[in-house]
């Protein structure tokens, strides 16, 4: 298929898949001749991809077209979309056409509708550092990759120890896989230990501090996810999430509500057996207070959208909340 969307915030993924796509497609030789990387923010950036596309390739292999940071999946005014309706069915077999986003197209739109059926969409999102299922899953499959045979134990540290920096990830697997001189074993946890700098600090751990009104632990886990660099709104956003969780569990629990697959549905919980998880962790935690968090962290992010110094006003935040939980309900 020569057309394809790709979308998503994991930048270091996503470039990995226009990499794979760029050195399968064009003939190293011919690279230069046969190669378009187009910025979305250029005026008639749109017009100039579909007619690179539907330029012949010069000399050997194919045309690769890459319209960067498009727009389009957001809002498509109708000249383009009827544009790309004449066109998109008429690029050769002989050209690759590739548009990336940071985010996701509107599903409801008729150029998503348009894309589908005659290209490829495939997300390349950041994995909430909640979903611990899915990063051991990220963390296999990247050591599939490198043919590195990891423990079941391995993974798990992997994934707690480096939660969703996929870049990171990927660079530590690497070295890993330098260093195991044993194809046939899998990697124990031990060599993780040893030459892996692992710290299980995470914004759910955060989260947990808070919620138990443990403030030094809070602002020791603040402190050390800033100085690895951890996005101040990004932890906002997982702390949001959370808590948000945890409310809604809270709610249905003090409602009366048992079915844990009607917990699941209503808290948008993809694995119905982790309700009973999540009930055991808000068990003694007072409702008044789960509802008091989230505008405090609304007003946090908006703080910091508004150009708040990142460690002062994530510090100020974590006491408020911690005290929160410290006080009877």
């Amino acid at each position: 298929m020569p057309i394809h969307y790709y979308w998503g915030d994991d930048e270091f993924r996503l470039n990995q898949a226009v990499t794979a796509l760029r050195d399968r497609t064009l003939e190293a030789d011919w690279a230069s001749f046969n190669y378009d990387r187009i910025s979305g923010e250029q005026p008639d950036s749109v017009i100039q991809a579909l007619n690179q596309a539907m330029t012949a390739p010069f000399g050997l292999g194919q045309r690769l077209v890459w319209l960067q940071e498009t727009s389009l999946g957001q809002r498509c005014p109708d000249n383009l979309l009827q544009e790309l309706d004449r066109t998109l069915p008429q690029i050769p077999q002989t050209t690759v056409l590739l548009l990336t986003s940071g985010s996701k197209p509107d599903g409801r739109s008729k150029f998503t509708k348009l894309l589908q059926k005659h290209g490829d969409i495939r997300e390349f999102s950041t994995i909430p550092p909640w979903k611990s299922d899915q990063l051991v899953r990220q963390v296999q499959d990247i050591a599939r990759d490198l043919d590195l045979k990891l423990a079941p134990e391995t993974a798990d540290l992997l994934a707690e120890s480096l939660g969703n920096n996929t870049r990171q990830l990927y660079n530590e697997l690497a070295k890993l896989a330098l260093y195991w001189n044993a194809p046939d074993q899998p990697l124990p946890p031990s060599a993780v230990s040893d030459l892996v700098t692992v710290s299980t600090q995470s914004s759910l751990k955060v989260a947990t501090a808070l919620r138990d009104g443990k403030t030094e632990e809070a602002l020791g886990l603040v402190a050390d996810l800033l100085s690895r660099n951890e996005p101040a709104l990004r932890m906002v956003a997982a702390l949001v999430s959370q808590f948000r969780l945890w409310l809604w569990i809270k709610l249905l629990q003090e409602a009366g509500e048992r079915n844990e697959q009607t917990i699941a549905k209503a808290a948008e919980i993809g694995n119905p057996k982790r309700v009973f998880f999540l009930q055991k962790e808000v068990r003694g935690v007072s409702l008044k207070r789960l509802q008091q968090v989230l505008p405090l962290l609304l007003d946090l992010e908006f703080g910091l959208k508004q150009g708040q110094e990142e460690q002062a006003a994530l510090q100020t935040k974590v006491i408020e909340i911690s005290q929160l939980f410290q006080q009877n309900s």
